[in-house]
């Protein structure tokens, strides 16, 4: 038995104006939505995000995530140059020992995405 992919679902309190931060600033597709589901699917290329509305299961007051979201690209100078007057910066562009070059930004959710490569694989 393989585990096939990982998609996070995340809590929002706006979809709509996710959707438009990841779609217009990060570059993502709205893939699929549900007004009446208080739901959609965003991607770009192989990344996939399920954005949802808060609902009576789970306790909600804010978007919370104690981590961070680690997305791999093969041109991570191009896309700190698209970026980095666009966000909210946790911590620039760097080279870091363990062999990646990443930076990370908030969302407008508050949620932390890092985007690296591989040092050895720059041009």
């Amino acid at each position: 038995m393989r585990f096939l992919e990982l998609t996070p679902m995340l809590w929002v309190p706006d979809i709509k104006q996710t959707v438009t931060f990841y779609t217009e600033v990060l570059g993502f597709t709205c893939d699929n939505s549900s007004d009446e589901w208080q739901w959609a699917s965003i991607s770009r290329d192989t990344v996939v995000f399920m954005l949802a509305a808060p609902n009576e299961h789970m306790p909600y007051d804010r978007p919370k995530f104690t981590g961070s979201f680690y997305i791999r690209t093969d041109e991570i100078n191009a896309l700190w140059n698209e970026l980095k007057d666009k966000v909210e910066i946790i911590y620039p562009i760097d080279n870091f020992e363990y062999g990646m070059r990443e930076f990370a930004i908030k969302d407008n959710n508050g949620f932390m995405l890092q985007f690296g490569q591989e040092i050895e694989t720059l041009q």
